[in-house]
Formats: C-alpha cells, structure tokens, sequence
C-alpha cells in the first residue's frame, strides 16, 4: 500500500485476484456449492474475481511483473479456449487497481471495413482507445494523410493519449490472429506497434505504454526480423490444467461431494478424453455437477452432436473443412498416432485451433477427443465413396494413400508432388498480391561421391539432417520446404526482398557446411541458387523453376559452396 493506501503498482498480493507474492505458496478459498448456478456451463472468459479461475503458477505472477516494467511488451500466445482472455481480464483488473490507465481492443469487434485500409483501420483503433480513457476522440485534429496514416497514429498516441496523464497506460490487444488475415494492414500495423516498443527503450514518454497482446497462432504477415513484435518483448505461453488443477476445479465445483466413490474414476476418465485443456475440462465439470447428469453418459456421448461437446466441435469442422489442406492433415494424423511432421501452414493452424499440439515440427492430436470426433467424421464422409464391409480399413487406405502421395519417405518434409501443387497455389497469390515470390534451389555437393564413399545409410541421413536443417532454418510459417529429387531440395518463399532472400540461403549454407561438433556425419556442403520475381498474370511458375536450376549450376561452376541470386529472368 502507498502512503493514500492505494494499492502499489500491481501489487500481486490483492486477494480478489487471487495472486499471492513471488516465494509464497497458493491457498485455494473454499467454495460452497450456492456459489455455483447447478447445470450452468462456462461461457466465455472468467471474470476477474471467479471463484474458478485455476492459477498456473509462475504464470500470473511474471505477467503481472512484465507488465510494471516501462515500455514492456507481453505477448501471451496460447491456442483457442485455454485461458487468454481471462488472464487479460485479471490483467487488466491488476493494473486498475494500481492506477494504471488500461485500454481493452478486441479485433474480433472490427467491422470488415474497418480493414479496407491502414487509414481507416488506425483510425478506429485510436478512437476506440480515446473513448475507454474517457477523452473526446478528435482524430481530425491529428491525423494527416500527407505524413501518413502511421506517423499521424504515433503522433496521436504520443502527443495525446500518452502526454495528458501521469500514470502508465496498459494497451491489451485481443485476438490478433483476426489481423493477420489482411495482409497490408498487418505489416503495417505490426510493425507500427513494434517501433512503438523500440521508441520506449529511449523515449520516457513511450515508456509509459505497455503492450500486451493476445494471440492464438503463428505470425503470418511477411515481416522482417527488425519490424516483427514478435522477437521482442517476453512471450508468454498459456499450458494445459495439470491433473492437480483439474482435480482442483472439480474440488471447487463440489464434485467429490456430488459423485462419492465414482470421483475419482470418471475424473480419470475425463483427463483420458481431454487431457488438461482447460476450456474442455471446465465445460465438462461445471455439467457434472447437475444432479440430472449421469456421468458416464457424457463421457460415452461426448463425441455426439447433441452431446456435450457437439456444438463444440462441429464448429472446429465448419472451419477446417473449406481447408483441404487441413483436412489432409488430420487424416495423415489419424493413422499416426505417435505424431507426424506437418509444414507449418498446415500445423501451425490447427494448433491455434487447439486441435493439435506441437513438439517442434511433429504434430499429434492434443486429445483423444478430437482423434475420436475426426476419425468418426471423415470415416462417414462421402468424399471415401461407398463403404467397403470393412469401412475402417478402406478409410485408413485411403489416408495412407494421400498421406504417401504428398510425404518424402525418407526425410518426412514434403516431396516433389506436394511442392508442384503449392508452388502453383503460392505463384497464383503472390501473382494477384504483385507481392514476389522466391524459389531456392538446394544441391548437396558431390553426393555420389558422399555415397559411394560412406555408403547409402550413411547417405540417407546425410539427406535427413539437411531436410532438418533448412526445416528448422525456414522459422516463416509461409515457407515450404521439400524434397526436389534425390539430393536437391526446393524452398519457396513468399513476399521477401531478394536481399533477404540471399541472406537466409545464405545462413542456411552455412547451416550445413558448418556442422555442430557433436555431428557424427562426414562433413558436406552444399550449392545454392536463389531466384526471385514478381509475377505477371501471363507467368507460368515454370520460368521460376528454370531460373532457379539455373544459377544453382552456376553456384556448382563457380566451384561449389555458395549461394548465386538472380532477380531478372
């Protein structure tokens, strides 16, 4: 407490949010059961002073400490339905009580033609702000379209909504994801909010803004490295309920009372089918607490679509059916239980939806739940045509097939089929974005000899480690990396200068022939040849292709282990 007896800056010890000082343990309040509506079910976040809120320790208590810093920026990344936006809200409850200014943006609450352009899309962004300080919004007094809509958004910030108070101002934006899916508004856009965090590092005024974004996947605006928000600042990831905080909010539903001695089995039976994920887990226990609701029906039914989690899920497929790609992913899952690599744009996706969970590259299904729902929906699905008698081995047959028409065996990354099709996808955006696209072309240096000389296994994980390698050196969730033939490999790149392009090739170059000490591998290096061009609508992908195998040679000519570039084909 301050000397007016206010609490201090974000003093984590209020008790209404549950938060105790770093160094001292969590002491659950006791819930009555009249605290609960029986049979009501959660629906979106928690209020910031819920009873069932379950904390995630050290979780709170660093947010809440990133966010006393001066010009902090917080990025807490999390699938959907696991506790984002009510962290947000206990955020924002903190930094009140601490006299902080806040202000919530909720992307989801933009119109569409709020993204028509960057001018009206900063525009309502600043005056959404304005009104939640309770101050006339008077953009016209500050914007000037000849300087530019994101020098006049900076101004407005800086000069108007920063200069006139004394206390810190807590900006939380909420479901970024919805920006990322307009591509200019979001380059610029991210990038102001970027340069917004470089100006706190030497300006006080800009140290008084505190960021805070709220996200659900993987960055796919085009930014550079020096113009992303997403290398800076702390990240922060939201994990799955742990069996004791599962355990901890059925205690305070009051279900050990409610079920007697079927507690603990049908608790176990509910972690078997959702695992920890806290918005499942919640929906499930806040049921069971209903004297009406036999617990092992819905368990048994929760898969159907008027059972507990129907609704639910038929709304995950309603958005991962229009995706064919998505949809080849999770048939490719369910014949690979122990997980599988995907490309990133077909991952990264359904981790934001929460459907799947990620170790590295590899992806499995992050519940038994979903396994269930999707091999249940695709095996009826008429795409598979008539049922054999044995229609879960038909449905398996035809997953193999397409996961093997599209997977390199060998290396697990793509193959030449699933490059041909997504580098014919990619010309024909870029083409209508007159954004470039670039196509590196990847040859290990005299492979034969690498064979003839060590023999084909030790061949054969030489080609792995480099498929790993430009894997884990393409970070861009819109590059595609795969096998070409043999031992070449192609990557497509999507909207980056040429300069970059030859940059990345090069570190990738480097990569390879600078091998880690602990490599048990001969040494290899190998060839580059980067081509990049921005499309016309009478281009065919085929003149890339020619222009990239080209200055590869050329990289081969001038004596091996380089990178060549070429921008006019």
């Amino acid at each position: 407490m301050n000397s007016e007896g206010k609490p201090s800056p974000l003093d984590v010890s209020q008790p209404n949010l549950g938060l105790q000082p770093p160094g001292c343990s969590i002491v659950n309040q006791s819930i009555k059961s009249s605290d609960c509506s029986q049979g009501q079910l959660p629906s979106g976040p928690l209020s910031a002073d819920s009873p069932f809120y379950i904390l995630r320790p050290p979780l709170e208590e660093q947010a809440l400490a990133e966010i006393t810093r001066p010009g902090s920026l917080l990025r807490l990344r999390a699938p959907r339905y696991t506790g984002k936006s009510s962290l947000l809200l206990r955020l924002a409850e903190a930094a009140q009580l601490s006299d902080y200014a806040t202000c919530t943006v909720d992307f989801l609450q933009a119109d569409r033609n709020c993204f028509s352009d960057l001018s009206s899309f900063l525009r309502w962004f600043c005056r959404l702000c304005a009104l939640q300080l309770g101050v006339p919004a008077n953009l016209d007094d500050w914007w000037d379209e000849e300087i530019g809509s994101k020098v006049s958004c900076t101004i407005y910030f800086e000069q108007y909504l920063l200069r006139q108070r004394p206390q810190p101002l807590v900006l939380f934006l909420k479901e970024v994801d919805r920006v990322f899916e307009h591509g200019s508004v979001a380059e610029d856009f991210l990038s102001l909010l970027r340069f917004w965090y470089e100006q706190g590092k030497r300006s006080p005024q800009w140290q008084a803004l505190r960021l805070v974004m709220g996200y659900s996947t993987e960055v796919y605006a085009p930014l550079k490295l020096e113009q992303s928000p997403f290398n800076v600042g702390v990240q922060l990831n939201l994990s799955e309920f742990t069996p004791d905080q599962v355990h901890d909010l059925a205690q305070r539903y009051g279900l050990p009372e409610r079920l007697g001695v079927d507690y603990a089995p049908v608790i176990a039976q509910l972690i078997d089918l959702v695992g920890g994920q806290p918005y499942l887990v919640h929906l499930a226990i806040a049921q069971l607490q209903n004297p009406e609701q036999s617990s092992q029906a819905l368990i048994d039914q929760a898969t159907d679509p008027s059972g507990l989690y129907g609704s639910y899920l038929q709304r995950c497929l309603a958005i991962v059916r229009p995706q064919p790609h998505l949809v080849d992913a999770l048939k490719a899952l369910l014949i690979a239980p122990e997980g599988i690599a995907l490309p990133s744009r077909q991952a990264y996706p359904l981790n934001g939806l929460g459907i799947v969970k990620l170790d590295g590259r590899r992806c499995q299904f992050s519940c038994e739940l979903y396994r269930r729902y999707f091999a249940l929906e695709f095996s009826l699905s008429s795409k598979f045509g008539a049922l054999s008698a044995d229609p879960g081995l038909l449905h398996e047959e035809n997953i193999l097939l397409h996961t093997l028409a599209y997977t390199d065996a060998l290396t697990q990354i793509s193959n030449r089929r699933a490059f041909d099709r997504h580098l014919e996808q990619t010309w024909q955006e870029m083409t209508a974005m007159g954004a470039p696209i670039t196509l590196m072309m990847c040859d290990i240096d005299h492979f034969k000899r690498y064979n003839d000389t060590y023999g084909h296994l030790v061949g054969d994980a030489c080609l792995t480690w480099v498929a790993q390698v430009l894997h884990r050196g393409c970070g861009n969730p819109t590059d595609f990396v795969a096998r070409y033939g043999g031992e070449e490999f192609a990557i497509v790149l999507c909207d980056i200068c040429p300069e970059a392009a030859y940059q990345q090739a090069e570190q990738l170059r480097s990569q390879i022939s600078t091998p880690a000490p602990t490599s048990t591998l001969p040494q290899i290096t190998v060839s580059i040849g980067v081509a990049s061009i921005v499309p016309d609508p009478g281009d065919r992908p085929t003149r890339l292709i020619a222009a990239a195998d080209r200055v590869l040679y050329e990289s081969k000519r001038l004596g091996r282990n380089r990178v060549t570039l070429i921008t006019k084909l």
